[in-house]
C-alpha cells in the first residue's frame, strides 16, 4: 500500500481503469454497474461520446488563460445557465465547497451594505455545504467537524424543514441576511421536505429581506427531474449553487444570483486562478446541450417512477425497512440499523451503492441508465438488504 498519499479516504479495495455508460471496469477486467455516478456527477454516465469530443477538441486549442480576460466560453456557459435557471448572472469556481463560499461571502457583503456589523446566514442540521473551514461550518454534521475548530462564527443553525424554528430565530437576531438551505438534503439521507417547504422560506425570506440561497450541488443539473429541484416548485432563490453534475467529471463549480444579489459583486470582491476556464466552461455547456438534446429530464423522471414502483413493490414487509426516499435519481433507503456493510457487499456483487447518515442506502445512477439496468439495480439492493436485516 503506497504511502505517499494523505490518509484521507478510507478507500474501497478496487481501481476502476475504464468506463463506458453506466458501467465501470477495474484493473483485473471485472466490470461494475455504477449506481453512484461518482457521487452524483457522471449524470452522463462515463465516456459519453460529446463530452469526450468537446474535451478532446477544446485542449487542441486553449486550456487556461486566467480572469484577467475575457473568456467567450465561460460567457457562454452564463447565457445557458441563466437560460435554464431563470437566474440574472454567474460567478465560476472549481468545485461545490467554493460555489458556496462564494454564496457566503455574497451574503456577507450584502450584510455589510446593509449596516450589519456580523452579518449571520441561517444553516440546517443534517446539511452539507462543504469541507473548507467557511463551508464546514455552514455543515449540519457535528462529526466532521470534530478537529478543526474553532469553526467560523456567523451561522445559527436550525432543524431542517421546520420553517417556524426560522421565524423564531428572526425574533430574537436582528443581523440575518440569508438562509442557506438544501431542496432535498443529499448527504444527509436524502431528505425530502414538505411541498411548501421553500415556498414558506422564500415568504419568511421576503417578509424580512434576507436572501434565500439554495444549495444544488447534489440536486441541480437534472438529478431530480428539473435542471433544479426548486423548479418543482413556483418559487425562485436569490442565489443559487451548482457543481458536481455541471461537468460530468470536470471539475467546475458555479454561484448564480438574481435580483438584489445580482450586483453585490464588483469587481476585487471575490475570484478564482482556475474558475471558469475555457475547458471546463465548453464541457459544462456540452453538458447542458447534451441533456436537452437527448431528453434526459423527461427521462429521470422515467426512472424515478420505476425505482419507486420496483423498490416499493420488492421491500413491502421487509422487516428493518424504515422508507424509501425518492425524487428524480436521488434514491435513499433508510434501514432501522447502521448498514455501512452492504457497501462493501454490493462491491462483491459488481454494483456500486452508497451509504450516508449511518443507515440510508444511498442511490445516485446516471442519466443514461437502460431499463434492465434499473432493475438488476434493484434487484440486487433488495437482495442484499432481505439477506442483511434477517441475519
Amino acid at each position: 500500500m503506497s504511502t505517499t498519499l494523505m490518509s484521507n479516504y478510507a478507500r474501497l479495495p478496487v481501481t476502476f481503469v475504464r468506463g463506458e455508460g453506466a458501467w465501470l471496469w477495474d484493473t483485473q477486467g471485472a466490470r461494475y454497474l455504477d449506481a453512484l455516478s461518482g457521487i452524483a456527477v457522471c449524470g452522463l454516465g462515463h465516456a459519453h461520446q460529446a463530452i469526450t469530443a468537446v474535451i478532446c477538441e477544446q485542449a487542441n486549442q486553449l486550456l487556461h488563460t486566467s480572469n484577467l480576460y475575457g473568456i467567450a466560453h465561460q460567457q457562454a456557459l452564463a447565457d445557458a445557465l441563466v437560460r435554464i435557471t431563470g437566474m440574472e448572472s454567474a460567478f465560476f469556481g472549481n468545485s461545490g465547497a467554493e460555489a458556496n463560499e462564494a454564496a457566503l461571502k455574497l451574503a456577507r457583503l450584502y450584510g455589510h451594505h446593509q449596516g450589519y456589523k456580523r452579518p449571520t446566514v441561517i444553516v440546517t442540521e443534517g446539511s452539507f455545504h462543504g469541507r473548507t473551514l467557511a463551508t464546514l461550518s455552514a455543515t449540519g454534521n457535528p462529526s466532521i467537524q470534530a478537529g478543526f475548530e474553532p469553526l467560523v462564527e456567523g451561522f445559527i443553525r436550525v432543524p431542517y424543514n421546520d420553517v417556524n424554528a426560522i421565524a423564531e430565530i428572526a425574533k430574537q437576531h436582528t443581523e440575518i441576511v440569508a438562509v442557506l438551505v438544501e431542496p432535498i438534503i443529499g448527504e444527509g439521507g436524502i431528505l425530502i421536505p414538505a411541498a411548501d417547504y421553500l415556498a414558506n422560506l422564500r415568504a419568511l425570506c421576503d417578509q424580512n429581506n434576507w436572501l434565500l440561497m439554495l444549495d444544488e450541488i447534489q440536486t441541480g443539473m437534472g438529478r431530480t427531474g428539473q435542471w433544479c429541484a426548486y423548479q418543482h416548485t413556483d418559487i425562485m432563490p436569490d442565489v443559487l449553487t451548482l457543481a458536481k453534475g455541471l461537468g460530468n467529471g470536470v471539475p467546475i463549480g458555479a454561484c448564480l444570483a438574481r435580483g438584489k444579489a445580482a450586483q453585490v459583486f464588483q469587481a476585487g470582491n471575490h475570484g478564482s486562478t482556475f474558475g471558469g476556464n475555457p475547458l471546463v466552461c465548453r464541457v459544462a455547456r456540452a453538458v447542458i446541450e447534451t441533456i436537452e438534446q437527448e431528453k434526459m429530464l423527461q427521462r429521470v423522471q422515467q426512472l424515478e417512477q420505476r425505482f419507486y414502483e420496483g423498490f416499493s413493490k420488492a421491500l413491502d414487509g421487509i422487516a428493518g425497512v424504515q422508507a424509501l426516499r425518492v425524487k428524480g435519481l436521488m434514491i435513499g433507503i433508510e434501514l432501522d440499523r447502521p448498514c455501512k456493510p452492504l457497501v462493501s457487499q454490493a462491491l462483491e456483487k459488481q454494483l456500486l451503492i452508497n451509504v450516508t447518515a449511518e443507515r440510508v442506502i444511498r442511490l445516485l445512477p446516471p442519466f443514461i441508465l437502460s431499463d434492465s439496468q434499473a432493475d438488476e439495480i434493484m434487484a440486487t439492493v433488495c437482495h442484499l438488504i432481505h439477506s442483511f436485516v434477517n441475519g
